[in-house]
């Protein structure tokens, strides 16, 4: 969808259905050709693979794939989103004519069906907010004022800062509620304090929306121009206060463990009890207020902004996250700014893709319900866990041979690899949806009520032991993560298909994209974040002091690697904020390459195919997993904001340390892309 994935913070993939195949055709195929998941087609044979890799895997494929004017980048995993997007769309369709009787069907298809109203949708232009609006007007004092707020995070709107339910990072447990830093309308708090002239032209564009948005309410220009002002003016001083996002990557920095009591010292003006009895928490018990110099500032800040100013940063909290299911107005202004300005995409996505999109993010599971009923077998999951399986065999190989680690250590990563837990596909159980209402009417309503379903699923957590069984991304998601309280990796359904994995694949090519993949997120709970929680996902040292300064040794080493590139003008990818997925990238690599080896010893695959050789294979199927081109508005927006690393650079980094790739390739001399060996990074 277009702005939405910027604001929320949250990229949700949508997806499709696996590609299924005759058992015999699919042999046949493998047999001469790797054509399921490495595309020779797309190769440049040209290039010198020691030299230039990534055109040596992509280069075709990067020529005759522009990316498409409803994209801001273009990648293999959105090749498959656009592909299936069509199976979703089916699903969505055929539950909205009322063919299918399940709940879950009944949900998606009045979603899908108010969604793609588009008369009742322009019709209706802002008047879904106008409750939300004359609540805001009714405010009077501050009591008032953190009431709406209260209630304003009960439907999914996070004005000031951000509230959640979820497991106490040092007591993994228990679920207690979480106070964060939040209330911007720009990506990151950057965006308010540096001085450089791309900022500030994107501040005052910036400017402009909110006057542009507030002219679509009825505001004159003149007035409009004044609430702009106010917001930015009210935004940039909740910037200030706001850790960067290198220190948002310590846990430590983020957990500050207290209570209602505590709360109060920090905001001793704040009437706070008014805000839990409105979100149905009268007595909250234990708190981590994740960021209480933040808070501080909150409670300075209600005591010398005025109300009014107050009510309009409210407005546009509520106009900025309902927009985009408002007439064609609000989301064709929201979408100049939030995509063209910001990320640079050319132009909007037809209204199906948004509303599956927002289905996707509100009522995600139900969805998936439909979808995996129709798209993912148990051949996959099986196939899946024997690769996880090989590649934890490989880790705990990779862990036992570590010079730098002492035993004491050792053994407790022994013991966190044994206990780190596997979900595939997709939940045991499904998410129960009957509780929420959605109706074939106004779309924005629908999208209000889901919003606050979820807030109160959320909450509903105190109190109630660990769901070991939830997810936190949908079956149909092209992506996969790490949860380190849960200590676990998930492997959603949507990124087991191709040109990302199939089962009937050359071993190497799955290795060296999937595997890898599974390496990765195998590698981020022992990564510079993920290494800091125990083997029960709590924040707590298990390292011998020794072991950890030479950790952080290793990590600043990577960290100065990438320091070092510079994608676009005087950029650079910023080490410190993509260390740990560039730990990730490395060790999922080196780990995945290891279990190939010992899978190839009782599987053996053909010794060559498309004329590579296994490890070649696994090394251009791994850099074909990460072909993209991306404009250079979302460049510069990603070097900001995101911890992953440009993609090209996820390819050649990781080979410059890793001399089996120069082996593979026989690249020697000055053609090699091997870093001298002090130079090298070595950690998993």
């Amino acid at each position: 969808m277009n702005s939405i994935d910027i604001k929320r913070r949250a990229l949700t993939a949508l997806i499709a259905a696996t590609c299924t195949a005759n058992t015999d055709l699919a042999h046949a195929q493998t047999s001469t050709s790797n054509a399921w998941v490495l595309e020779a087609s797309t190769m440049n044979l040209k290039a010198d693979p020691c030299t230039d890799f990534f055109d040596y895997a992509n280069g075709l494929w990067l020529k005759n794939n522009p990316i498409p004017a409803d994209r801001s980048r273009y990648s293999a995993y959105d090749e498959v989103t656009e592909r299936n997007l069509s199976a979703l769309r089916q699903i969505a369709e055929t539950a909205a004519a009322g063919e299918a009787g399940v709940p879950a069907a009944r949900l998606v298809g009045a979603f899908y069906a108010s969604g793609m109203n588009e008369v009742q949708i322009e019709k209706a232009g802002a008047t879904p907010l106008e409750p939300e609006f004359a609540q805001i007007r009714t405010i009077q004092d501050k009591r008032q004022l953190m009431r709406v707020i209260g209630s304003l995070h009960r439907q999914g709107i996070m004005p000031l800062f951000g509230f959640s339910v979820d497991q106490d990072a040092k007591n993994a447990t228990r679920y207690i509620p979480q106070m964060l830093q939040g209330g911007l309308g720009l990506p990151d708090r950057d965006y308010y304090l540096k001085n450089d002239l791309k900022t500030r032209e994107i501040r005052q564009q910036y400017l402009a929306h909110i006057t542009r948005m507030f002219g679509l309410l009825g505001e004159t220009p003149e007035a409009a121009r004044q609430i702009a002002g106010q917001i930015l003016a009210l935004e940039t001083r909740l910037a200030r206060v706001s850790l960067t996002r290198v220190e948002l990557r310590d846990p430590q920095a983020s957990y500050h463990l207290s209570d209602l009591a505590g709360l109060q010292k920090i905001g001793r003006g704040t009437p706070w009890q008014a805000y839990f009895n409105e979100i149905g928490l009268n007595v909250p018990g234990a708190i981590n207020i994740a960021h209480p110099r933040f808070m501080a500032e909150i409670d300075r800040m209600l005591d010398q902004i005025p109300l009014a100013q107050w009510q309009v940063y409210l407005r546009w909290e509520v106009l900025n996250s309902r927009a985009d299911f408002l007439s064609d107005p609000f989301v064709e202004a929201n979408f100049d700014f939030y995509g063209k300005t910001l990320a640079g995409t050319k132009e909007l996505k037809p209204r199906w893709k948004r509303v599956l999109a927002v289905i996707d993010a509100e009522a995600g599971e139900a969805l998936g319900e439909l979808y995996v009923a129709r798209f993912f077998g148990p051949e996959a999951k099986a196939e899946v866990l024997d690769m996880v399986n090989h590649i934890k065999a490989a880790m705990r190989d990779s862990i036992g041979r570590l010079e730098w680690m002492s035993e004491p250590t050792r053994q407790q990563a022994y013991k966190k690899l044994d206990s780190l837990a596997v979900k595939i596909g997709y939940p045991d159980s499904w998410r129960d949806y009957s509780g929420l209402q959605i109706e074939a009417g106004s779309y924005a309503d629908n999208v209000a009520r889901a919003s606050a379903f979820e807030f109160k699923r959320i909450l509903g957590r105190l109190g109630k032991p660990i769901d070991r069984n939830e997810w936190g991304m949908t079956p149909q998601t092209v992506n996969a993560y790490y949860n380190p309280t849960m200590n676990e990796m998930v492997f959603p359904a949507g990124i087991l298909q191709p040109p990302l994995y199939h089962v009937k694949a050359d071993a190497a090519a799955n290795y060296g994209n999937t595997g890898a993949t599974i390496g990765h997120e195998l590698t981020h709970a022992f990564d510079d974040q993920g290494r800091q929680f125990d083997a029960e996902g709590n924040l707590k040292s298990w390292w011998e002091k020794a072991d950890e300064k030479k950790f952080i040794r290793r990590a600043k080493a990577i960290e100065k690697q990438f320091n070092e590139f510079n994608p676009i003008d005087d950029l650079h990818i910023n080490g410190k904020l993509t260390a740990g997925e560039n730990i990730a990238d490395l060790g999922g690599m080196k780990i995945a390459l290891q279990a190939l080896r010992q899978s190839l010893l009782t599987r053996p695959q053909p010794a060559l195919i498309d004329g590579l050789t296994p490890e070649q294979r696994f090394f251009v199927a791994n850099a074909q997993s990460f072909r993209s081109t991306i404009r250079d508005e979302m460049l510069r927006l990603t070097l900001a904001t995101d911890p992953h690393a440009p993609d090209k650079f996820r390819v050649i980094a990781p080979i410059a340390n890793m001399p089996e790739f120069s082996e593979a390739f026989q690249c020697q001399g000055g053609r090699s892309p091997l870093r001298p060996e002090g130079k090298r990074v070595n950690i998993w």
